[in-house]
């Protein structure tokens, strides 16, 4: 996959393989793999008895319809340019604009990926075997942040 920032302040990304598809769309897949979304577990860390019940009431619904149009908005730029990458690479294009709901998309991947699996330190990963299921996430997080970086120097 390679990635290059575009003239007009934004990110061209161009997926090489299968592989890379994969890994792209795997974005909202890591982002929803819990029961309870990153709203209500946001909103279950305030432990103030005072304002719990308004945050969970009126913070969390918006909170969440936020996080599921970001995630919406990125799977549906990823199926568009698959679509058509059968007759050459199709390029994906994170514009100044869409650049906020990238970041967004792939920091809750990353965060659902560190409650589930508590990366402490990178994995021993041996390139003999193929990575076990934890390695792979972790993989998958270190492009994801890879990426927020890229967007927070050229996109936002």
């Amino acid at each position: 996959m390679k990635i290059a920032p575009t003239l007009e302040g934004g990110l061209r990304i161009d997926p090489e393989s299968d592989l890379d598809w994969q890994i792209l769309r795997m974005i909202s897949a890591d982002a929803n793999q819990h029961e309870t979304d990153l709203a209500d577990r946001l909103g279950g860390m305030v432990r103030d008895e005072r304002i719990a019940e308004d945050w969970m009431e009126c913070v969390v619904p918006d909170l969440r319809e936020a996080f599921c149009d970001d995630l919406f908005q990125i799977q549906a730029a990823i199926e568009a340019a698959a679509a058509f990458h059968s007759d050459g690479a199709h390029s994906i294009w994170i514009s100044k604009e869409d650049a906020f709901a990238w970041y967004s998309a792939l920091n809750q991947a990353r965060l659902a990926l560190e409650e589930m699996y508590r990366f402490k330190n990178e994995p021993d990963i041996d390139s003999k075997k193929a990575p076990s299921p934890r390695q792979q996430a972790f993989l998958r997080s270190q492009f994801y942040c890879a990426l927020q970086s890229l967007i927070l120097e050229h996109a936002l």
